[in-house]
């Protein structure tokens, strides 16, 4: 009888000897799943050896004569004590715990690289960018109009370079202004605007050219008259267009219109009523269809101007006017302030149409004087007028049942943007509880927010202030003293607390609806 290896042993000794004819001893379960482990690995080791064959498996020791050589056989506990261990390396291979540790290292570099990636890339980061600490105002510059950065020499080198693309000359201020209103322009009337710039008369329309004067004069005055002359203007330019050859009309024409746009800027600052106005024609411009022919797609666009001038200023006129009639009662004082063509229309409709009989006090202050033009209109339909400067307001609101006032621009805010001194009349109104009613169409409507009249303004020629009296003006030579400057503001915003309603062609409304008035207008176009 032949020994038979003790199970588990490791050594080359521990292999079995069986004899012929003998059986192989029951393996124990640690051993069985111990040999599954082994397959296992063979398998794997098949798997990455393919194509290679494989070896005959060795022949044990020679035995002692009558003794048989026994194959170490891969499932027998013979090969699987020879088999290697964690800590042993196998011939021609490394063991497992050098691979795990080779594999562990190689995670370690990778993670590692990508850490010094991502440093790298954050330090890139902060160089081009660098953060702004708390105490460090934040630049909004990019935020503003051109027409408010006066005083920033980077934005008017901007501007400049962008009027050379367009051939728009540049216009230079007038005098020194005050401090606090420095980031504005300010120009001077005396000069024609033609002495003062030369305008290309091949980039620049001469009706375009004409407006600018009349601008530039104070000719042309209020929103309302402004908006109409220049949508007219508009409608003669898109009549003298001409599509060049390879070019597309709703591009071509949206690029011809700035530097006419830049030139009227240049005239006088736009006006919100303008802006939206020109803001309307770019979009039907541009959403144009392509197979229209070019005289199809300018009768279209002119009459398209038509209809924005109907529907946005004549009939936007009769229903506030219409709305106003509930308000205005027989033997009403109202009080109107400066030229407003809206109040104008809405107090000789009241008067004419409706028989009402109601006296108005016009109040007027220097130096437009503008409430003369509304005093001549009203009297000469026989309205019972008052006149009194801005300075008397306190004495004449005592009788006054309602002030009724225009407005330049209704800001999103419910702030009404209009003429200067309509904020005094609206504060001393409230003073002494007499309603203000503000007349505005919708068109007017700005999606702009200010709380106060100096981020956002126009400065008007200081030389208006200068009055002649018994042929002397005081202010005479104000310009070659350095410590006197002239400030003549043209707009002031009134908070919405002060005043009680606004009527508008869509009806009646508080100032804090003008949200969703503006809300309701995106959605519609």
């Amino acid at each position: 009888m032949a020994e038979r290896a003790a199970p588990g042993g490791a050594g080359p000794e521990a292999a079995a000897l069986v004899p012929a004819g003998a059986q192989a001893p029951e393996l124990s379960r640690e051993e069985k799943l111990q040999l599954r482990k082994e397959k296992k690995q063979q398998k794997k080791k098949k798997r990455s050896e393919k194509g290679t064959a494989a070896e005959p498996p060795e022949l044990g020791p020679p035995s002692e004569p009558g003794q048989l050589r026994v194959a170490a056989h891969p499932m027998s506990p013979a090969a699987l004590a020879d088999g290697p261990n964690d800590g042993e390396k196998p011939a021609g291979g490394k063991s497992k715990a050098e691979l795990r540790a080779e594999r562990r290292a190689k995670q370690e570099a990778e993670r590692a690289q990508k850490q010094a990636k991502k440093a790298e890339l954050s330090q890139a980061a902060t160089v081009a960018k660098p953060r702004l600490t708390p105490t460090e105002p934040q630049s909004v510059v990019k935020r503003l109009p051109e027409h408010v950065q006066v005083d920033d020499p980077a934005a008017q080198r901007k501007l400049a370079k962008k009027l050379e693309r367009q051939q728009v000359p540049l216009r230079q201020d007038y005098g020194t202004k005050v401090n606090l209103f420095s980031h504005l322009h300010q120009y001077s009337r005396k000069k024609p605007l033609t002495q003062q710039m030369s305008i290309p008369s091949t980039v620049i329309h001469p009706a375009v050219v004409r407006l600018g004067l009349q601008y530039s004069q104070g000719i042309i005055n209020g929103s309302n008259a402004r908006c109409i002359a220049l949508l007219e203007v508009f409608k003669q330019l898109i009549r003298d267009y001409s599509t060049p050859p390879n070019e597309e009309l709703s591009r071509d024409l949206v690029a011809k219109l700035k530097p006419h746009i830049s030139f009227l800027n240049q005239c006088r600052p736009l006006s919100a009523s303008m802006g939206n106005a020109i803001k309307f024609l770019k979009k039907e411009i541009s959403c144009l269809p392509d197979t229209l022919r070019e005289e199809e797609a300018k009768e279209k666009l002119q009459d398209t101007i038509d209809k924005y001038l109907r529907e946005k200023i004549v009939l936007a006129a009769e229903a506030i006017s219409r709305s106003a009639f509930e308000k205005i009662n027989n033997n009403d004082v109202i009080l109107v302030y400066g030229c407003s063509s809206l109040v104008n229309r809405t107090l000789c409709d009241a008067h004419v149409k409706k028989g009402r009989a109601f006296r108005v006090i016009v109040v007027d202050s220097r130096p437009r004087l503008e409430g003369r033009e509304t005093l001549r209109r009203l009297v000469r339909k026989g309205i019972h007028c008052t006149y009194v400067m801005i300075n008397a307001i306190s004495y004449v609101l005592p009788e006054v049942s309602k002030v009724l006032l225009g407005a330049h621009a209704l800001l999103a805010n419910g702030s009404v943007m209009s003429r200067v001194g309509t904020s005094q009349i609206a504060l001393v109104s409230k003073a002494y509880n007499v309603p203000v009613l503000v007349c505005c169409e919708t068109y007017k409507f700005c999606e702009r927010v200010q709380t106060d009249s100096f981020v956002s303004n126009e400065l008007d020629d200081p030389d208006d202030l200068i009055v002649l009296r018994k042929g002397r003006a005081q202010l005479g030579g104000w310009a070659e003293n350095k410590s006197l400057r002239l400030l003549n503001l043209v707009y002031d915003v009134t908070p919405p607390d002060l005043v009680d309603l606004v009527i508008t062609d869509l009806g009646m409304i508080p100032c804090t609806s003008v949200p969703v008035v503006l809300r309701v207008k995106n959605v519609d176009q």
